[in-house]
């Protein structure tokens, strides 16, 4: 599933994350691994220039979905794969988001990842116009960015664990070797103290001259 993003914001956020929820709210509506999605975040003018034109209403908002083919959900699982469709775009305003989020209580990063979410159900047709739209689709992306979570804090928490044992395989390593070294400095010493009692103190070996030279 290809998932391209651009930030023109000129706001640093984590483009990665973002990706990795699209592709996870995808995944898990059972989109077709073909598709593709486009993500852009922008300024607050270009943003508004877009609301006028599209919805016609004044000023900036937080996420835009502009949906492109129309995929076809009913196919069944062992049907030949079509090529590529391209599902759409999302726009994202991190600045106008900003507020969103200090009001949630949340990161702008957190803000971000609700409304990619949101963008991705409005591009598989959902909507909010109506109220039991407005409960669908909310309680919809509430159990996605739920089950998002988990599985990115499962994720990380294996990272931790490998990332752990590889330190103390590491440490082990280098402990084994330190010992192997003290191991082959006791061998030399032992093999020299050996040579030096084969000649005792005060006598001669053979061929050695004699004390008084003769």
């Amino acid at each position: 599933m290809s998932t391209e993003i651009a930030n023109e914001s000129g706001v640093e956020v984590g483009e990665t994350a973002i990706v990795e929820v699209a592709r996870h709210t995808l995944e898990r509506m059972g989109v077709s691994p073909l598709a593709e999605l486009s993500i852009m975040l922008v300024e607050l003018s270009p943003m508004a220039e877009l609301h006028e034109r599209w919805l016609e209403e004044p000023g900036p908002t937080d996420v835009m979905s502009f949906p492109m083919d129309e995929l076809d959900s009913a196919k069944r699982p062992d049907a030949p794969l079509s090529g590529p469709a391209l599902l759409g775009d999302i726009v994202l305003c991190p600045e106008f988001a900003r507020d969103q989020a200090a009001a949630a209580g949340h990161s702008l990063d957190d803000e971000l990842h609700v409304l990619t979410v949101h963008g991705v159900l409005h591009l598989l047709g959902y909507d909010h116009a109506e109220p039991d739209e407005e409960k669908e689709m909310f309680a919809l992306q509430a159990e996605l960015l739920a089950d998002w979570h988990a599985a990115r804090a499962t994720r990380e928490r294996d990272e931790r664990r490998r990332a752990a044992d590889e330190r103390r395989d590491a440490e082990d390593a280098r402990r084994q070797a330190a010992d192997d070294r003290v191991l082959d400095t006791v061998g030399l010493a032992d093999t020299d103290t050996d040579t030096d009692t084969d000649t005792p103190a005060g006598r001669s070996g053979p061929g050695d001259p004699s004390p008084d030279g003769s």
